[in-house]
C-alpha cells in the first residue's frame, strides 16, 4: 500500500497534512497555505506512435512554441525560425518542465505543457521576455529520437 507522499518526487510538498489525531479514520485536511500545484501537466493534442519514447541522455528534435500562461503572448517559437529545436533530454539543458514533461511524450505526439514557474524559470524569468514567477505553456511536437 502506497500513501500519498510516497508518490512525490522528494522536493514537492504533500498537498495533504497527514492527521494528527489519534483516530486512524481521521480525515485528510488540505494544507491551505501550499495549495498551488507545482510542476508540469502534459495534455496530448495529436497521439504520437504510443511506444517510442526518449530515454535521458537522447538527443530529441522538436517544434515548440512558447506562451505566457497569464496573457497567452508568445515569447518563442522554433516554428518562426523555420527550423526544430534539438537538445539533450534529462540532462538539464532544458528547463525541468521539459525535461519531465517531454519523456512523457512519445515519437510524432504533439501535445501543450503547462509549467508552473517553478519547472520553468523561477524567480529569474529569462531574456526580458518571460517575467520573474511565469507560469508557461508550450505547444511542443516530439519530431525525433536519436538512436
Amino acid at each position: 500500500h502506497l500513501d500519498r507522499t510516497s508518490l512525490l518526487p522528494s522536493h514537492a510538498t504533500p498537498r495533504y497534512a497527514v492527521p494528527t489525531t489519534s483516530s486512524a479514520f481521521a480525515l485528510e485536511q488540505p494544507i491551505e497555505k501550499n495549495s498551488k500545484k507545482m510542476g508540469v501537466i502534459k495534455e496530448t493534442l495529436v497521439p504520437g506512435d504510443g511506444k517510442t519514447y526518449p530515454k535521458p541522455n537522447t538527443k530529441l528534435t522538436m517544434h515548440y512554441i512558447g506562451t505566457l500562461a497569464s496573457n497567452g503572448s508568445k515569447f518563442d517559437a522554433s516554428r518562426d525560425r523555420g527550423r526544430p529545436f534539438s537538445f539533450t533530454i534529462g540532462v538539464g539543458q532544458v528547463i525541468r518542465g521539459w525535461d519531465e514533461g517531454v519523456m512523457q511524450m512519445s515519437l510524432g505526439e504533439k501535445a501543450i505543457l503547462k509549467i508552473t514557474s517553478d519547472y520553468g524559470y523561477g524567480a529569474r524569468g529569462a531574456g526580458g521576455v518571460i517575467p520573474p514567477n511565469a507560469d508557461l505553456n508550450f505547444e511542443v511536437e516530439l519530431l525525433a529520437i536519436a538512436d
